[in-house]
């Protein structure tokens, strides 16, 4: 019987040539490759709804936008679509001057007779001719030895010239050709092969090559693949006038990483797609590349500040999601639940803040280190609104965050404690999320709105209250001395003792006014209350009596759990 644990012993590892002296692990990416999209191609090709001439437009526009100069746009011979709308390109005048289209075309000569004559008029452009090398197609699919498999690259590149000579006499042409299944064919055929091509074509000082890598289908670790491209790179003649190019798959998962160890490696040119659109598993992902380089400090040529924008854009030509753990571009990718995550985040940023005050610049000229953000999401276009969400895994953290965030207001810890647990109960009441506007309608019905006509309290001995002030000009000493001397003077009255005052934060965001935390202590309970007001003995006054309303209180009652509705509100379908 077949059984998924025999059905291992019919799998091989990949081959492996290990580069004994390699030296790519040492090296750091600090430029940005040269980039090439084939959303168009490659990625359009893999879709269940080929992109409509409308949608390729609005696409091609995009990555324009975006600052791609190399753009695949199809393969204009073996489609009616692709043809129609290479022509649309060129016919219209749609290509910007720093803009160069590439055309992919099979190494026959029908197809390349078409291909190059479907790019007549256009100004600049580079045609891409590729023909299987690996043993397993020159056996099964080709049927064909190494010298008959040379032999069709470099018949197809003769052709290439020859038509171009004939049909294309003021194109500024360039000429790409990738051995297909390079990651599974022989080092020594590949180099044999491409060096057969370069003789063809006579690379040299304005007249390059792109000699193309691809992991038609990835089988093997990013590694192997690094050690293959650094062989390659060494051993390539007229170096100096060929980019080596990179195209990676992601059947294994690790597009991006094989696309970032092969620039180690010597690669110079990496080809992909907007959020790793494309055959099987996809190509490997344009925006995940470009973004990495870009939280390492390396500008990637590439503009992302829109990233919600792009996103919607390729979603709606695609009709393909992205999905919200995607990185960088993912719905949820900057938001924090955990109550550790959002306590770390929300201490980050109280650093951010401070530093920028000790500094006298704005926070964005403070070096980027928030805990669990590796980039800021306001670079990509990210507002701050999401970035902790709260349900029941959340803690004091996320609590004081949310209310830091939306009202300006810095709560000292134990009535961060207090209140988390408070939302903490009523998540766990209700189910799923609780959003902001909430948390902080929570807050102010529970310790900002409750108030006393008359607050004295029936107690043998005067009332201890510790007060933290929240106010950008509260100093403790100075000239405010006077005026807490004056409060605690009204408060005795009250039955009230003022036995410390501490300072909390730096004041509340788009406000001058004072917030005071009055926390009252009675026998063993301690009770918090909150004012907001302009000054300083209305904050107090106003903290102390909502305290003391709440004195032998409970927070608010949770409400049950709702029944689970039976459609999910989102654009993701529930699984089981």
């Amino acid at each position: 019987m077949h059984s998924f644990r025999t059905a291992v012993q019919r799998y091989q590892p990949a081959a492996h040539e290990p580069l004994r002296d390699r030296t790519w692990p040492d090296r750091v990416i600090a430029a940005a490759p040269r980039w090439l999209s084939t959303d168009l191609r490659d990625g359009n090709q893999s879709l269940v709804n080929p992109m409509s001439p409308m949608s390729k437009l609005r696409m091609f526009r995009l990555l324009v936008k975006m600052g791609y100069r190399e753009i695949e746009v199809g393969f204009p011979a073996a489609s009616r679509d692709d043809h129609d709308f290479l022509r649309l390109l060129i016919e219209k005048d749609l290509i910007p001057d720093d803009v160069r289209i590439t055309v992919l075309v099979q190494a026959r000569d029908d197809l390349i007779r078409r291909t190059v004559r479907s790019l007549a008029g256009a100004p600049r452009a580079t045609v891409h001719l590729y023909n299987a090398t690996s043993p397993l197609f020159r056996r099964m699919v080709l049927g064909v030895d190494r010298d008959g498999c040379r032999q069709l690259a470099v018949h197809g590149t003769q052709l290439m010239m020859k038509y171009a000579e004939e049909s294309l006499p003021d194109c500024d042409l360039g000429y790409q050709y990738s051995p297909e299944l390079f990651n599974d064919t022989e080092a020594d055929f590949s180099l044999e092969v491409c060096e057969a091509v370069m003789d063809v074509w006579q690379p040299e000082p304005g007249r390059p090559i792109i000699l193309n890598f691809p992991t038609t289908v990835e089988r093997s670790m990013p590694n192997v693949f690094a050690d293959r491209i650094e062989w390659m790179d060494r051993h390539l003649s007229r170096r100096e006038h060929l980019c080596l190019s990179v195209h990676p798959h992601n059947d294994r998962g690790t597009g991006v990483a094989t696309a970032e160890m092969a620039v180690l490696a010597g690669a110079e040119r990496v080809e992909g797609c907007l959020f790793g659109n494309g055959e099987r598993a996809g190509n490997v992902d344009l925006v995940t590349l470009g973004l990495n380089l870009f939280s390492q400090g390396v500008d990637p040529g590439i503009d992302f500040s829109g990233l919600d924008r792009v996103r919607r854009t390729v979603e709606r030509c695609t009709e393909l999601p992205v999905h919200p753990r995607h990185p960088y571009a993912g719905d949820l990718v900057y938001t924090a639940f955990s109550g550790s995550h959002q306590d770390a985040i929300n201490k980050g940023f109280a650093e951010q803040s401070r530093l920028a005050g000790e500094r006298g610049t704005a926070v964005d000229g403070v070096a980027w280190e928030i805990p669990y953000l590796p980039i800021d999401p306001r670079d990509v276009g990210r507002a701050y609104e999401s970035v902790v969400r709260i349900n029941s895994q959340s803690g004091k953290g996320g609590v004081a965050y949310v209310l830091s965030s939306r009202l300006g207001l810095h709560l000292p810890r134990d009535l961060q404690v207090e209140f988390a647990g408070l939302v903490q109960s009523r998540a766990d009441a209700e189910g799923g999320e609780i959003a902001p506007e909430r948390v902080c309608a929570l807050f102010r019905d529970e310790y900002v709105s409750r108030s006393l006509t008359v607050v004295p309290l029936a107690t043998a001995h005067p009332v201890p209250v510790h007060l933290h002030i929240d106010g950008a000009a509260f100093v403790v000493g100075g000239h405010r001395t006077d005026t807490l001397e004056r409060i605690g003077r009204g408060l005795a009255r009250w039955g009230v003792e003022v036995r410390a005052v501490h300072r909390t934060g730096t004041g509340l965001a788009d406000s001058t006014g004072l917030v005071a935390y009055a926390e009252l202590r009675v026998g063993d309970e301690t009770s918090w209350g909150v004012g907001v007001e302009a000054e300083l003995s209305a904050a107090v006054s106003a903290a102390v009596r909502s305290a003391a309303a709440r004195v032998g209180r409970t927070a608010t009652a949770p409400v049950a759990r709702p029944q689970p509705a039976s459609v999910v509100p989102s654009r993701y379908a529930r699984v089981g």
